[in-house]
């Protein structure tokens, strides 16, 4: 109670202090650039470039990528289904590109090319305010090239492009079919309000009271999502979806306090900069991170941690970002790239720090727990663990569901998200979180499909939450623990999940059912693109890469079995190379069942 109390406390606070300060304040940055890189961020990148391979080496990445950018054909208003933001998104990753491009090396030819880029843009019938994401980044995307290239710009393409900013961009942020963003918790808030926010703030000088107007909308707004950030840091949509929202949070954050001189206490709301180091933990050694709800699994690059890490002081949160920045093979398809070099400024590439804690515990909306044995081992055991509610925004019925990493392999994996588009064009309503919405009968986002249990064949219940608690944490033991209950209402009294590293050697999961009260089957489920080997006596093994797992059920006489992860729909992603494996159990009403579920790698 303490902690949700201190959370409103601090909302309400920072709610009153902001509408306070904007009332009055004058902004700090009169001059153009003004938006997140500033004229004297130069000769700092320029200093970095020269000392650091890493910072030349990436540097070099920017004006290649820009050069090739340069024999691309113009965008053109091409709309997917409902979106837009494919486009928006080039235009962005475009914009930034050829802007830092001119910025560094003061060649017109990246000017000149964006400049007939924002033209092109801005004679489009629209942004596609039906779908104001694609608004939001084109307009992110219009005011930073206005903003950087002011210097280069025509007074004629000045006037188109405001005006385009004006018409397209920010009118129909108050036009009420478009806006039921400013309401919302979630990822659609942020970016739509760092868009809009971006744009004013770009031709502030020629409409201050609209400036001062939409500034004081989006402060009010914004901080919806940003509660849900405490108390820890766990951002509810998950991996994904904090690269996306946390990115554009990260963009409005820094405009506001660069173009204001003041962040507002707005970065100080609990959990926030605790979200960076939800971020390190979400990262496993398989390379794969721990992708609940609506996420892919690779292991992305975040500019963003870039700035936690220098507003914290605390370089250990680069760890995975600079490995990443070593190894990876087309970070030039981030579109934010360029601006790691701004938000990087001030940190060394080399040697990143050592994250000292091995595990990460974060409440909130939808909690989740992380624990590893090792951050330099390449052989280390990881298990991510998610508690939390169907009903949170890009939500699955995974609460219970586990990630395993072991050996440099991926072995307990969790599907993903599924391209919206693909089922949207067959008609299937993916949006729905009622009980019984179609959203739960595409096969990876129903509980059968997750490392998770069900009963009787029935789906968790959308309105159930599991809070995540640690139980343990030692040399010998590293445990969370699960209540279930809520999920299960009509298949028993009590669910209960522990998930513990034993000895940094072997994963345990311990599964308890309270007086089931129906008969019927509990079926216990592992979704893994290894080999499954049954043996004898409740045991079995997986082999992946000429490497080995082995499983063993105590406390019940179940055997290992396995059976097809085949979906059951033609709107359906395929899962080629993927099996599910487990243990069927039939039940009795009245009946209690307690066992344990160990899986060992084999070194």
């Amino acid at each position: 109670m303490m902690k949700k109390g201190f959370l409103i406390y601090c909302l309400l606070l920072a709610q009153f202090t902001w509408a306070q300060e904007f009332s009055t304040l004058i902004p700090a940055a009169q001059g153009h650039p003004r938006l997140l890189f500033l004229k004297s961020d130069e000769a700092i990148i320029q200093r970095n470039i020269q000392q650091d391979t890493l910072w030349a080496n990436l540097h070099q990445q920017i004006l290649k990528e820009a050069d090739g950018l340069l024999l691309k054909e113009p965008l053109i208003r091409k709309q997917i289904g409902r979106r837009l933001l494919g486009v928006s998104r080039e235009m962005l990753r475009r914009t930034l590109f050829w802007s830092y491009a001119y910025r560094m090396t003061k060649q017109l030819k990246y000017a000149q090319r964006a400049e007939k880029e924002l033209l092109q843009i801005c004679q489009f019938t629209d942004w596609n305010p039906s779908h104001f994401l694609d608004v939001a980044e084109m307009t992110t995307a219009v005011a930073i090239g206005y903003d950087w290239l002011f210097e280069a710009l025509s007074t004629e393409s000045k006037q188109i492009i405001r005006a385009a900013i004006l018409s397209k961009g920010i009118e129909p942020s108050y036009d009420e079919r478009y806006t039921s963003w400013l309401k919302a918790s979630h990822n659609w808030n942020q970016v739509c309000n760092a868009g809009m926010s971006l744009g004013i703030l770009a031709i502030q000088e020629d409409y201050p009271a609209k400036a001062q107007e939409l500034i004081q909308r989006a402060q009010k707004s914004i901080i919806l999502p940003m509660k849900d950030y405490g108390p820890d840091g766990a951002y509810p949509e998950g991996y994904a979806y904090w690269g996306y929202g946390t990115s554009f949070q990260v963009l409005y954050n820094d405009a506001i306090e660069k173009v204001y001189g003041s962040d507002f206490g707005l970065n100080q709301l609990p959990g926030f900069y605790a979200s960076a180091n939800y971020m390190l933990h979400m990262a496993g050694p398989s390379g794969k991170n721990f992708n609940y709800s609506d996420s892919g699994d690779g292991i992305g690059f975040h500019p963003a941690m870039f700035w936690f890490a220098a507003k914290t002081q605390n370089n250990s949160l680069l760890f995975t970002e600079i490995n990443t920045l070593k190894t990876a093979k087309n970070l030039v398809s981030d579109r934010l790239l360029p601006l790691v070099m701004v938000w990087g400024k001030g940190a060394s590439l080399v040697n990143p720090q050592l994250p000292q804690e091995l595990t990460y515990l974060g409440g909130g909306p939808n909690p989740v727990a992380m624990m590893r044995s090792s951050w330099t081992d390449k052989n280390a055991l990881y298990v991510g663990v998610k508690g939390g509610s169907p009903s949170v925004n890009h939500g699955h019925m995974d609460v219970g569901s586990f990630v395993f990493d072991a050996l440099g392999e991926r072995w307990a994996m969790d599907f993903g998200m599924q391209d919206y588009e693909s089922l949207e064009s067959k008609g299937v309503a993916i949006w729905g979180k009622e009980q019984n919405a179609q959203r739960w009968d595409v096969f990876r986002y129903h509980n059968r499909s997750h490392n998770t249990l069900t009963l009787n064949n029935q789906l968790q219940a959308v309105k159930g939450k599991s809070e995540v608690i640690g139980i343990q944490n030692s040399s010998k033991r590293k445990a969370f623990g699960l209540d279930l209950s809520s999920l299960y209402p009509e298949q028993a009294s009590g669910v209960h999940r522990q998930v513990a590293l034993l000895d940094n050697r072997s994963l345990e999961i311990s599964d308890q059912i309270l007086s089931i009260k129906q008969g019927g089957e509990l079926v216990w489920t592992m979704l893994t693109t290894a080999e499954f080997h049954k043996e004898q006596s409740g045991k079995a093994y997986l082999t992946q890469n000429g490497k080995r797992l082995n499983l063993q059920i105590k406390g019940v006489k179940g055997e290992w079995i396995t059976w097809s992860s085949e979906p059951n729909h033609d709107y359906d992603a395929p899962n080629p190379g993927t099996r599910f494996v487990g243990f069927k159990l039939a039940t009795q009403a009245g009946q209690t069942w307690k066992y344990q579920v160990l899986l060992a790698p084999e070194n």
